[in-house]
């Protein structure tokens, strides 16, 4: 079920008004319903792959309960073990049998001794990435003893499936999640209205801005060999705006809906593309995915200490499995080594913590140094893009040689004066908005209530009005 479609649009009622008003006096009760509501909302896709939902939820919930009453290391090590095999053995599985299956032909191909092996026709259940990820943190945790397992298994299967962010995040801890599921919810009018405007703003973010760069995003990759250098520019600009509209407009929503049913839910997205180099855009760009690379893979292996080298390893098994985890495809493989080349330099001069405030904080400006640093990162990211949109890495490298020609300083052939507009505008309130949650959180406060509700009321019809039959979002594919 996407979140801007009819049908969320009638769901999402539905369950706010039995949540609050028929199962409020019972937490067990409000807690299967969300269950059997997340359920409802993930099986609109397919049904079937419910059952990948309830074996991760089952066997991390046993395995949690199993490492409690365990004292000796080594059955502690195979309990955690087995919760990583079955986890991203499911992942591995669907995600990537066909990607490792191909690329083992194409080896024994070009060794000279052609194999024939064949394909399967698997399916990728949407969102296996991001609840995968959330089971696994919860059991890592227990072995490590920094929470206890839970002994509900009501709780437990409510926070692994809870709806709003099922699908694509944020990549909730157990640590923040579970714990609320224990406490009685009461309904808070003004978090609830807080939770509406941040829906609202994802909304607005998803789309008018996200899927009006998606047509022309499409239509310049797919045919990039027709359009003049400029053109391929504003095409990978595009993109760039396209899949944070996109995602942080997901995350918006998620987190938003989270409050109608008072959870809170964490910060995914900070106003990454003001950051002003590859560091700060890692530590603002999908927060959830890049802290919990950080504290399971990076801090394990050794994070920034020990020699030069060690460090130089870390950052690049962290890039290239943050772009393996995108999907089965080299160019994602690629933009995370890119991504790797960018913050080494960084790392290796200890400038890797240097902007952790945002930009300008109490100000209205940026200095012309931050200004040309926002930029410049802007552009190396918006370049590692071009690799993650590519189908392959030959599309890819033949649309880096069509931006780099003499064409790239002709006038665009794709000019959509008033996407650019709504562009602007768009970055504009962000940039006013940017030490708040959201963009729009604080936004309108000072202003007369007509003015406020005007803001609002021309964002609903701008939503309305751009509407492009239900587009999905770009991350349901990871």
């Amino acid at each position: 079920m996407l979140f801007n479609s009819i049908d969320f649009a009638i769901f999402l009622p539905i369950v706010f008004l039995f949540y609050w008003f028929v199962f409020k006096k019972n937490l067990k009760q409000q807690n299967i319903f969300l269950i059997i509501a997340s359920y409802v909302f993930y099986g609109w896709w397919d049904w079937r792959f419910l059952f990948l939902i309830v074996i991760s939820t089952l066997i991390d919930y046993f395995i949690g309960k199993l490492l409690a009453n365990e004292n000796n290391p080594n059955k502690r090590k195979f309990l955690l073990w087995l919760s990583i095999i079955v986890n991203l053995g499911f992942l591995g599985f669907f995600k990537y049998y066909n990607f490792f299956l191909e690329n083992f032909i194409e080896a024994f191909s070009w060794l000279g001794s052609p194999i024939s092996l064949r394909s399967l026709n698997i399916i990728l259940p949407v969102g296996i990435s991001f609840y995968t990820f959330q089971t696994l943190s919860y059991s890592i945790d227990v072995y490590r003893k920094k929470m206890k397992p839970t002994n509900d298994i009501i709780a437990f299967a409510a926070f692994v499936s809870f709806f709003p962010q099922l699908v694509a995040g944020p990549i909730e801890r157990a640590t923040n999640l579970l714990p609320q599921f224990y406490k009685n919810r009461v309904f808070n009018y003004s978090k609830a209205v807080d939770g509406l405007r941040q829906i609202l703003w994802g909304l607005f973010k998803k789309v008018v801005i996200a899927d009006n760069c998606a047509y022309y995003v499409n239509t310049i990759f797919e045919n990039h060999e027709d359009y003049s250098g400029s053109t391929l520019f504003l095409g990978a600009v595009f993109f760039a705006i396209q899949i944070y509209g996109d995602f942080s407009g997901y995350s918006d929503i998620a987190i938003g809906t989270g409050r109608l049913f008072g959870f809170k839910l964490k910060q995914n997205f900070a106003f990454p593309y003001f950051s002003r180099d590859i560091a700060e855009f890692w530590r603002r760009w999908h927060i959830s995915l890049s802290t919990w690379f950080r504290d399971y893979l990076y801090i394990p292996l050794g994070g920034s200490r020990g020699a030069k080298k060690q460090q130089i390893r870390n950052v690049f098994i962290i890039f290239l499995v943050s772009g393996f985890w995108h999907g089965a495809n080299w160019t994602f493989i690629i933009w995370g080594a890119l991504n790797a080349l960018y913050f080494l330099p960084l790392l290796l001069s200890n400038k890797n913590r240097t902007h952790i405030e945002i930009v300008a904080t109490n100000k209205n400006w940026p200095s012309i140094n931050e200004l040309l640093r926002i930029l410049i990162t802007f552009i190396l990211t918006t370049f590692a893009w071009i690799f993650f949109r590519s189908e392959s890495i030959t599309d890819a490298f033949n649309y880096i040689i069509g931006i780099i020609n003499w064409s790239i300083f002709t006038i665009p052939q794709i000019r959509p004066t008033d996407l650019l507009i709504l562009i602007l505008i768009f970055i504009g309130i962000e940039w006013i908005g940017r030490q708040g949650k959201y963009a729009i959180e604080n936004l309108g406060f000072t202003w007369k209530r007509p003015i406020r509700l005007l803001f609002y009321y021309m964002l609903i019809i701008l939503v309305f009005w751009f509407s492009r039959n239900d587009q999905e979002f770009i991350y349901f594919q990871f």
